[in-house]
């Protein structure tokens, strides 16, 4: 699970995406393409984004749902979460000296 979400993080439009959902969870395809486009000046296809929420999905940062005809996306940080806890433990007490 880690190497699923290591590589959705490495690319810049895969965190530009996340950043929009940030903002406004619940997208859909058509939301997310004009907001990359207006705000980033990002002109890929749509085709495109939907494979790169293909793999955020595959990594579990992004859930969909559909309602009716449309499909929404919606941010999942509990990966996040996982991985921080992982590293960011509280340290492990250190071992008492003998005093002899």
């Amino acid at each position: 699970m880690a190497d699923d979400l290591f590589k959705a993080l490495a690319d810049g439009t895969r965190r530009t995406i996340l950043d929009e959902l940030t903002e406004k969870s619940g997208q859909t395809l058509f939301e997310i393409c004009a907001r990359l486009s207006m705000r980033h000046g990002l002109g890929i296809s749509r085709q495109a984004v939907s494979q790169h929420l293909a793999v955020l999905e595959a990594a579990g940062l992004v859930e969909t749902r559909r309602e009716g005809r449309y499909k929404f996306h919606d941010l999942n940080v509990a990966p996040l979460r996982h991985i921080t806890e992982r590293w960011l433990a509280p340290p492990a007490p250190a071992p008492e000296k003998d005093p002899s």
